[in-house]
């Protein structure tokens, strides 16, 4: 069992898998698309799966806060301390909408700034990843008519050649293409949402850049994963990344296994660097 620090992860596992069910269930009847203040897209299947996971982390987890990106959006966000939930009921919502696979549900533990344990899910895939960092285990395992199949533990390559790196299918920029360039990466693999760090997680790829801004939840979950797999993530500066950020921002970070990583902030220009209090 993936255990940290006194919460055991893997009772999220199935509320995790309904999670990921509903979103299917909304995707085949036809689920419509509203616009947030921030303009990234959300749907029913987005504030549904939320709810799911927030009900099972009040009765397995109670006085843990839970940040959820809905109920942030809608202006409900707790208070947190050393120890708190990041959620994302639903990372890729536009891939999700124009019908692709390379969606996911997330949930992280964090404590003291760092993600601690992760569910990582892609529904479409019927995959899923876990990990649990103090215990360095992570795993992956596809689901066979709604059971886990056999568990495949996961651990980052050592890269000696030349890396591959893994981008987001809709977030390629300037920067990005810059610092792959001096980075040696010859190749890429397009995924999107928190897959790009299971894949990392897994041996599939070395390198995942992204100068641009995000939010803590997209990350945190698959961080973990990653982080539990022996990779790291990091900062515009080369710090590790951290959590519990003003806003909970993430102004940007690379994300590796094996391979040495330069740091980002040298490639962003004056009118592409990130502007938050927390950068």
């Amino acid at each position: 069992m993936a255990e940290a620090a006194g919460f055991d992860i893997e009772v999220m596992i199935g509320p995790v898998l309904d999670a990921g069910a509903r979103t299917l269930a909304y995707r085949d009847a036809g689920v419509a698309t509203e616009i947030k203040a921030d303009e990234s897209p959300v749907t029913a299947a987005d504030r549904a799966a939320e709810a799911i996971l927030l009900a099972a982390l009040a009765r397995l987890a109670p006085g843990i806060p839970v940040v959820a990106e809905e109920e942030a959006s809608a202006g409900r966000v707790p208070e947190v301390d050393a120890r708190f939930f990041l959620v994302d009921p639903l990372d890729g919502t536009r891939e999700y909408v124009r019908g692709g696979d390379d969606f996911t549900v997330n949930v992280a533990l964090v404590e003291r700034g760092a993600p601690i344990a992760g569910i990582v899910y892609a529904p479409a895939r019927g995959r899923l990843w876990c990990g649990d960092v103090a215990r360095g285990v992570a795993w992956r395992a596809h689901l066979h008519d709604g059971v886990l199949g056999e568990r495949v533990a996961l651990k980052v390559r050592s890269c000696r050649g030349v890396p591959v790196a893994v981008a987001s299918k809709s977030h390629c920029t300037p920067a990005t293409e810059a610092w792959l360039k001096a980075s040696g990466c010859a190749e890429r693999v397009s995924v999107g949402s928190s897959l790009k760090f299971a894949l990392i997680a897994g041996g599939e790829a070395d390198v995942y850049p992204r100068p641009g801004p995000t939010m803590e939840w997209d990350t945190a979950a698959g961080d973990a994963v990653l982080r539990a797999a022996g990779g790291h993530t990091l900062c515009l500066d080369g710090h590790p990344l951290t959590y519990a950020k003003p806003r909970f921002f993430n102004p940007g970070f690379v994300a590796s296994g094996g391979h040495p990583s330069l740091p980002l902030r040298p490639f962003l220009t004056a009118d592409t660097r990130p502007t938050d209090e927390s950068e």
